[in-house]
């Protein structure tokens, strides 16, 4: 029986051509934004299957950068949005009319994937697939819960609050893609361990400020 390579082509998935790697399809997705800008929307709408941790990646990677200011506050917001329906067990991400028209430039993605993309492939060459019961529900609306407070302390515009839990939330939506329940963890416990610090560093300032003014 021969099979007419047309027809083959007509029932192939869009799945079958995408991406094998999450570093390709971040630069695909660089690609297809041009250089124009896209927004929060249309990236949504690229993302398929993957949506939840393709976007928590692309939303927590420019959180990752050192002492910068503005754009991990704009982004800080949809991630909290997109980490609370994590939290409420959602099947697929949503955003609302305000949130998806936030407006991202081509140039800023492709920098991104060029930035990331070596540490991508990093990660990518170390994780597989195990303890994936931490990849799925319930185990990852705990993860959820997590990724809320990492997004609310990027969102808060202060030095040293969005690159350590930047990395977290990335690590962690690696884990999420490549069903690496080590890598959720990992990802959940360097968060948690740097908002345990900032929680102490502000009490412990804030007692030190009391005590000198004698209260």
């Amino acid at each position: 029986m021969t099979i007419d390579p047309m027809q083959e082509a007509a029932h192939m998935t869009p799945d079958a051509a995408a991406p094998s790697t999450i570093s390709e399809r971040l630069d695909q997705l660089a690609q297809e934004a041009g250089g124009g800008g896209v927004t929060l929307d249309w990236i949504l709408a690229q993302l398929h299957e993957r949506a939840f941790g393709l976007f928590l990646l692309v939303l927590a990677l420019p959180c990752c950068i050192p002492f910068l200011y503005g754009v991990p506050q704009i982004v800080a917001l949809p991630l909290m949005f997109v980490s609370a329906q994590i939290l409420m067990g959602r099947s697929t991400p949503w955003l609302p009319a305000k949130l998806g028209a936030r407006r991202v430039t081509g140039a800023s993605l492709s920098a991104l994937a060029t930035r990331a993309g070596p540490w991508l492939r990093r990660i990518e060459a170390l994780s597989r697939p195990r303890l994936a019961a931490f990849t799925r529900r319930p185990m990852d609306q705990l993860v959820g819960v997590a990724l809320v407070v990492f997004s609310a302390s990027i969102l808060v515009p202060l030095p040293g609050t969005n690159t350590v839990p930047g990395i977290a939330v990335v690590i962690v939506a690696m884990g999420l893609l490549q069903r690496d329940g080590i890598l959720v963890l990992l990802g959940s416990l360097l968060g948690t361990a740097w908002i345990a610090t900032l929680l102490v560093a502000g009490a412990t300032l804030a007692s030190l400020i009391k005590t000198w003014l004698g209260f």
